[in-house]
């Protein structure tokens, strides 16, 4: 009865705050996704959620973001993703390098200030914020982390990190496209069959287009489910700690597959549909953040982990202005390094460019593969040192 609850409240409080951003000013200018993040945060503090529920928040959580991304790439045109390939996977060196760069720099600064295992910190850095939490936990792996500095270095990512994204949604898209040369425009030209630009969610409740859903979500059911079926396939072969990842580059592949299809890429109201479980995953994953666990944390690893974000974020941003990437692609690389690529497609609607979900999916993909061999090479280094 309580899971049961808990699942409706997570479609029905963001459904309220869509009815919310249409009927006051104030919440549109905060915007939906924004508010989704803060209410999941104020509601998973409060002490109203039992601990209990914490399962069903994460199998929400895990449903919600694996059916949404091949609902966000069914109508999508990705010929206009080749227009911007080669700035993308510049700009996602660039972010690479700049994360290697300053969680080696920090290394030096606080394991001669007495930070204990500063290499360990410095290597999950590399790793997650290349890739993502399958990568984090690979590294603890490698190198044999203990479970109490996983736990609060994973603690502390998720209140930095929640800033870093909250700073991206909102005061980071103006400022970085003034700091930056202008997107190319592929939001139209590339022929997307769902026009970005809307925020009326009302056609979902509409009688007449619930065949369309119903396709819509069935195709997304079967993506997720072959996709399930690689992720058991690879796991009994090969094992491991990138099932997850395997998982990830599966539904995406198979939902790319797809929009190739001009029958696919008609159902736009498939774009809707996964925006809205989205904004759910937003909602429920914010949840799931214990403010009140970190009151005792060393916050010098909060200090490591912040100077990591936004220093390289700085550094990042004076590379892609040398090189004149854009700032829509770099703001979307950012993120599916930083963030990883679930929260590609939050980052990409407050944008308003389409092409910029394949182009954040594409290069945190790239992140995944890479971050587990950087992590765990610098981790070793620095330690020999």
């Amino acid at each position: 009865m309580l899971n049961a609850v808990i699942l409706l409240a997570a479609f029905a409080i963001p459904a309220g705050l869509i009815w919310l951003t249409h009927h006051q000013a104030w919440a549109r200018k905060i915007g939906i996704i924004v508010l989704c993040y803060l209410a999941g945060l104020a509601l998973g503090n409060t002490g109203v959620l039992p601990a209990g529920t914490l399962a069903a928040r994460t199998t929400i959580t895990e449903a919600t973001i694996a059916l949404a991304m091949p609902l966000l790439l069914f109508s999508l045109d990705i010929r206009s993703w080749r227009r911007v390939a080669g700035k993308a996977m510049l700009s996602m060196l660039f972010a690479t390098a700049s994360v290697t760069t300053l969680a080696t720099a920090l290394f030096f600064v606080f394991d001669s200030r007495g930070l204990e295992s500063a290499s360990h910190f410095a290597a999950m850095s590399v790793g997650i914020y290349t890739g993502g939490t399958p990568n984090l936990a690979a590294i603890k792996a490698g190198l044999e982390i203990p479970h109490a500095q996983y736990l609060i270095f994973h603690s502390l990512d998720t209140i930095v990190g929640s800033l870093y994204l909250l700073f991206m949604l909102t005061a980071g898209i103006p400022l970085m496209r003034h700091f930056l040369p202008a997107a190319p425009n592929t939001a139209t030209a590339a022929g997307d069959q769902h026009d970005f630009a809307q925020d009326n969610y009302a056609p979902l409740l509409q009688p007449n287009n619930w065949s369309q859903l119903g396709i819509a979500a069935a195709l997304a059911v079967a993506v997720v489910a072959t996709a399930m079926g690689f992720e058991s396939l690879y796991n009994g072969l090969v094992g491991g700690a990138s099932g997850a990842a395997v998982l990830i580059v599966a539904i995406t592949s198979l939902g790319i597959l797809l929009s190739l299809s001009s029958r696919v890429r008609a159902l736009t109201l498939s774009y809707d549909l996964g925006m809205y479980l989205i904004y759910v995953f937003c909602f429920v994953v914010s949840s799931m953040a214990d403010l009140k666990q970190l009151a005792d944390v060393d916050w010098t690893i909060g200090l490591f982990l912040s100077g990591t974000i936004f220093g390289s974020l700085l550094l990042h941003g004076l590379l892609c202005r040398v090189a004149r990437v854009d700032a829509d692609t770099y703001i979307v690389t950012s993120v599916a390094a930083i963030a990883s690529p679930p929260f590609v497609p939050l980052i990409a609607r407050a944008l308003g460019n389409p092409a910029a979900i394949l182009t954040g999916i594409t290069t945190g993909i790239i992140g995944y593969a890479i971050g587990n061999y950087i992590g765990i090479s610098l981790g070793l280094l620095l330690k020999s040192l």
